[in-house]
């Protein structure tokens, strides 16, 4: 079955989330160590159809790249060389974290849960590609 994995990409840890069959729902799915994201990815594209990859891409607001996107980029160029039929999509990442600890706080997740970093990650990727998946499906 198709799906779209969600990456929320940093300097050591991703973020990756994926879509459900239809492309409706986004569900976070694990943090890994940015040195191990290309063979996790590898890993999973070969059990599950992966068709599209959405990208978090860091923007200030007066809608120029961030700092982080330097980093972003030279993540994009290794994907797309690793995986060339595969599609990928940037997605503005902007207050990502923020709505992640908010969803976490609303969610009932303790104070000491919160300060996980690979949940924040896990839960940036999910808001990226619910992102993606909202605008592309209207």
């Amino acid at each position: 079955m198709d799906r779209i994995l969600g990456i929320d990409y940093g300097r050591k840890r991703v973020g990756v989330a994926v879509s459900d069959p239809l492309g409706i729902f986004a569900t976070a799915l694990d943090t890994v160590s940015a040195a191990k994201i290309i063979d996790y990815l590898k890993n999973y594209a070969e059990t599950e159809n992966v068709v599209r990859f959405v990208v978090g891409y860091p923007m200030n607001m007066d809608n120029t790249p961030s700092e982080a996107a330097a980093d972003v980029d030279v993540f994009l160029k290794t994907l797309s060389r690793k995986f060339p039929g595969i599609p990928v999509s940037l997605e503005d990442e902007r207050f990502t974290s923020v709505l992640a600890h908010r969803a976490m706080i609303e969610g009932g997740m303790k104070a000491k849960d919160r300060r996980d970093k690979n949940s924040v990650d896990r839960i940036s990727a999910a808001i990226i590609l619910q992102s993606y998946l909202d605008r592309n499906n209207k």
